[in-house]
């Protein structure tokens, strides 16, 4: 559905014209997981698919949502009764993100919205966060907050850890908020501070593929908190204030002065090596070795099955199936425990590496996977 769809489907609904359609996208993190948390690094880059938000502001304190991909009609809920976690359904997104902005002090009178999203949930591809993103920069538009991208990042972040009860990173938000056209984003999670890296992989004959498993996870569950607990417990035993300050040469030392702590030591080589797969990813791509990224990824795959331990069945067949099949690296991406896979391969190869996913799956009685290409594309902006 286009900006003009979405624009007739909101007159529809409440009976006049949006002042604006907005869009803000999905992303991919190339790598870089379970940094963010830890003021460490992290490289997305924004996806083609992305969330469309047709609204208009309101002056009576009422917020009216709807959604092309939910059944049912509008849902209304007034401002003065939003709280954290008070709303366990799709409404809780759009609905913290106005609270958030009160919150912040931000004079918002209401709105009515209709959203639309080709961002697959469950994918591990930033659903929340495109939801979040687009209706933040809608009213930061039409209310005049003048509010900066990382801003209203934070305050989208803020939305989903304290109203809807997730505790992610900055990263899927900022992703959304930032990114740019054929770019991929090296993200210092502490300071915020961006540098976007080119990566044109169709112009160097190569592709990256999502593979969606289809198996869904779910951020707010235990496991997720749990890992992020035991990374805090990790940096609290070393004396720093996140893992992002154990240096990599110094890492077989931090590890022995953790003791027999198996957990929180896997937790701390995880994070730890990973944000050093970051920076190696960086300097491969700026020297224009981008086919050598390829075990990097791999790496960062085996770091997260055998030390984060937040892979799963599927997702690894992915990825020992690609690799076997010719590609040049695969990993797992986003947080775990189901969602989806990139595979970076010869643009020769993509038909032949998806065929082989595509047979593994069925060989092993598992839900046909979904696979596409992953363009770098535009990160949330004004339509209309």
């Amino acid at each position: 559905m286009g900006a003009q769809q979405v624009a007739e489907r909101f007159a529809e609904l409440y009976g006049a014209e949006p002042e604006g359609v907005w869009a803000a996208p999905g992303r991919v993190n190339l790598i870089g997981e379970h940094t963010d948390y830890n003021d460490g690094f992290v490289m997305p880059f924004a996806l083609p698919h992305q969330a469309l938000a047709a609204v208009s502001r309101r002056a009576d304190g009422l917020l009216r949502l709807h959604s092309a991909d939910v059944e049912g009609g509008i849902v209304e809920r007034r401002l003065d009764d939003l709280a954290p976690q008070s709303d366990e359904s799709w409404t809780a997104y759009p609905a913290g993100v106005v609270w958030a902005l009160r919150e912040a002090g931000h004079a918002i009178t209401g709105a009515d919205v209709h959203l639309s999203s080709t961002v697959p949930t469950g994918a591990g591809l930033s659903s929340s966060a495109a939801l979040e993103v687009v209706i933040a920069l809608a009213l930061d538009d039409l209310y005049g907050l003048g509010l900066r991208r990382w801003k209203l990042a934070r305050l989208c972040q803020r939305a989903e850890n304290v109203y809807v009860g997730a505790p992610t990173g900055i990263m899927d938000q900022t992703a959304s908020a930032c990114c740019e056209q054929g770019h991929a984003l090296f993200l210092d999670t502490r300071d915020l501070s961006q540098q976007q890296i080119p990566f044109d992989l169709a112009a160097e004959g190569l592709r990256l593929l999502v593979v969606d498993t289809r198996v869904e996870h779910a951020h707010s569950g235990g496991e997720y908190g749990k890992r992020r607990a035991g990374c805090e417990k990790g940096a609290a035993l070393l004396g720093v204030d996140a893992l992002r300050d154990v240096p990599h040469a110094g890492l077989d030392a931090a590890l022995a002065r953790l003791g027999d702590d198996e957990e929180v030591v896997r937790l701390v080589r995880h994070v730890v090596t990973e944000d050093h797969r970051v920076e190696r990813v960086v300097g491969l791509l700026r020297s224009g070795e981008t086919r050598a990224i390829g075990p990097v990824l791999t790496e960062g795959h085996a770091s997260l099955r055998d030390d984060f331990r937040i892979s799963c069945p599927e997702l690894d067949l992915v990825v020992d199936t690609a690799l076997a099949a010719g590609a040049l690296g695969a990993r797992m991406t986003g947080g775990g425990f189901g969602g989806s896979a990139i595979v970076l391969a010869e643009a020769t190869d993509v038909d032949n590496l998806s065929k082989a996913v595509e047979e593994a799956f069925a060989a092993a009685g598992y839900t046909a996977p979904r696979v596409f290409e992953a363009v770098p594309s535009a990160g949330a902006r004004r339509l209309r």
